[in-house]
């Protein structure tokens, strides 16, 4: 089992930066690849960016690319997102996912971003 709490949502002006941070607790941290996904009001959830045990690489959907970051802090067992150069259009409720592999997913509750033009 692995516990999540995102925070660092807000409202930002576009253009703007915010640092989203997801506290977990509950297994070995270093075990599993950890990921931001994010859900626009009327849309389905979609994968924003990964980053896996190691920390040595990291992915992203492309409508995301060169605007944020994944990291993660392995002592702290914490994984952030850095956002910068926001956009109306990433409006949504950004979710912290552990992928534990096998099919075995968690997830946390959710911290609301709003960009207003």
């Amino acid at each position: 089992q692995v516990q999540l709490v995102e925070s660092g949502g807000g409202l930002v002006q576009a253009g703007g930066s915010l640092r989203l941070s997801c506290a977990a607790s509950g297994d070995t941290f270093t075990r599993y690849s950890l990921g931001w996904f994010r859900q626009a009001p009327g849309k389905q959830r979609e994968f924003v960016a990964r980053i896996p045990g190691s920390g040595a690489s990291s992915y992203y959907a492309d409508s995301v690319k060169a605007r944020f970051t994944i990291s993660r802090d392995n002592a702290k067992r914490t994984v952030y997102l850095q956002m910068n150069s926001l956009k109306p259009e990433d409006t949504a409720v950004y979710y912290c996912q552990a992928d534990l592999g096998d099919e075995s997913y968690f997830w946390g509750q959710g911290t609301q971003v709003i960009v207003s033009s």
